[in-house]
């Protein structure tokens, strides 16, 4: 049996006297993926910045390979646990190889210079994003898209072993979405990812948990988390699933006017 990487015990976390989560529970074994779904508002965001240390949990535990996350310094963290934010209005003045490059940093004291290996890592993690031709370019001058896959890229040669994605492809092209979720399933990491599209969570996350209102509602493969009735007190549309033969996975489809 699969050791569990990640496991959130109880959490909970307000922002000005309101709860935004609450009594957050679930685990992340080695190299699973592990979708959060759930409407807008319903608290995906707020339990990766959670992870993240971006907030700290108001009351419950987070458990890391073992041990309290937050025990950890940031540099350790930042050698296991790569991140990528939903937002991407950071303005960087670099270019875009220097900002991938920026992934290297925990693996490096403070005054040390970049190597060969690590001009390696930074080259082949834009090949795999398909942006070696802007590694020179101005990040600032990067199409939204674009910047997110050099945010995505930078992760990438952080080379960490376990990914929190907050909905890491919204901002793509269906053609990259897909290049990015076949990638981070090839890498064989440990993933826990908020994913919006219900149907490209069907087709990667090994299990799924659903919040709503804050608290997590249902957990399961996609297989039995996404059934239509599911799906109508999840979100309040109706739907149709099946296997799709192409992929063995389950595939959603919607009915217009149902809502």
């Amino acid at each position: 049996m699969a050791e569990i990487r990640l496991s959130l015990d109880h959490i909970s976390f307000s922002y000005t006297g309101k709860k935004t989560i609450s009594d957050i529970s679930l685990f992340v074994k080695k190299g699973e993926f592990v979708g959060l779904i759930g409407p807008n508002g319903s608290g995906k965001s707020t339990v990766l910045k959670n992870l993240y240390r971006a907030l700290i949990p108001d009351e419950g535990a987070v458990i890391f390979d073992g041990g309290n996350l937050f025990t950890l310094n940031h540099r350790e963290a930042a050698k296991k646990i790569g991140v990528v934010r939903q937002e991407n209005e950071a303005s960087f003045d670099f270019l875009v190889d220097e900002v991938v490059a920026m992934g290297r940093s925990p693996h490096k004291r403070l005054f040390d210079i970049d190597t060969k290996e690590d001009a390696a890592i930074v080259r082949h993690a834009l090949e795999h994003m398909g942006m070696e031709t802007m590694a020179k370019r101005d990040y600032r001058h990067l199409s939204g898209g674009e910047k997110q896959r050099a945010l995505i890229a930078r992760v990438i040669a952080q080379e960490a072993d376990f990914l929190i994605l907050d909905e890491p492809t919204n901002h793509l092209d269906i053609s990259y979405q897909l290049q990015i979720f076949d990638f981070v399933r090839r890498l064989g990491v440990t993933v826990l990812s908020a994913i919006h599209d219900l149907n490209m969570a069907a087709l990667y996350c090994d299990r799924v948990y659903v919040l709503k209102e804050g608290m997590v509602v249902l957990s399961g493969s996609p297989e039995e988390v996404f059934t239509p009735e599911n799906i109508y007190q999840i979100y309040g549309v109706r739907c149709e699933t099946r296997t799709n033969p192409a992929t063995g996975k389950i595939s959603i489809a919607y009915i217009p006017g149902s809502i």
